[in-house]
């Protein structure tokens, strides 16, 4: 992949991200495609590094626990807080940054 198209690609991801208040995304959180996002990293670069399926990159946040499925209680203190999450698409997976 060229210089642009990596640009393009990331350019992409970056206006598919916004705010959402947590409380519309508990169906993916309920179906387990809600991933949490450490905040210390940079959303868009984590979806650009899901949507290039670069898996030694995702597995060193998993193993650094800088990724992971949204646990019970992040999301039920989302919940209570009735919290806005920064989200992204990138299929199946929703990441999720609060």
């Amino acid at each position: 992949m060229s210089h642009a198209e990596t640009d393009l690609a990331r350019e992409k991801v970056n206006l598919e991200t916004s705010q959402i208040a947590w409380k519309e995304l508990q169906r993916f959180f309920a179906n387990g495609t809600a991933v949490y996002v450490a905040p210390e990293l940079d959303l868009v670069e984590v979806a650009y590094q899901f949507s290039m399926d670069n898996k030694a990159q995702v597995e060193q946040w998993l193993q650094n626990n800088q990724l992971g499925l949204v646990s019970d209680q992040q999301a039920l203190s989302w919940f209570e807080a009735d919290a806005q999450v920064w989200c992204v698409v990138v299929k199946p997976w929703i990441l999720v940054q609060g």
